[in-house]
């Protein structure tokens, strides 16, 4: 691949966008760098009036990776299946701390625990509905 640095994640919520990215922004020690509403764009036209004010654009950045994502509008939303965001980290208290934070009311999948290839791995479905694993190598080779 000629440009790696061109692929990012994007995700699409159900009208959550908003929250979502915040708490992934505060928690992963990034800042949302651009958001765009339906509101004052050609595609407002396109959602109810309740729709509006959602996003219809918008990127965090965290580090050198970009997570971008929107609002589905109103029927086009679907639950994401076949992927997880992937998060590797530098230490098993940094996968404990942001495990932590992101299966609040979510739905644990593998609970967070040492491996045969991790020290520290986990997957869960977030609230949002965003399915996530988490990945400390550490010590295991």
């Amino acid at each position: 691949m000629k440009h790696p640095e061109l692929m990012c994640t994007y995700l699409n919520f159900d009208g959550n966008c908003e929250e979502a990215l915040n708490l992934y922004a505060e928690l992963l020690g990034g800042e949302m760098d651009f958001c765009l509403r339906f509101e004052g764009s050609p595609a407002h036209e396109y959602v109810p009036e309740h729709w509006r004010n959602k996003i219809l654009h918008a990127q965090i950045q965290l580090g050198p990776w970009t997570l971008m994502a929107c609002d589905a509008p109103p029927g086009m939303y679907t639950k994401p299946q076949g992927m997880h965001v992937q998060i590797a980290v530098d230490s098993a208290e940094e996968a404990e701390r942001i495990y932590g934070v992101l299966v609040q009311d979510g739905t644990i999948t593998m609970k967070l625990e040492r491996t045969f290839w991790a020290e520290r791995f986990g997957m869960w479905v977030d609230r949002f509905g965003i399915p996530w694993m988490i990945n400390f190598q550490g010590d295991v080779q």
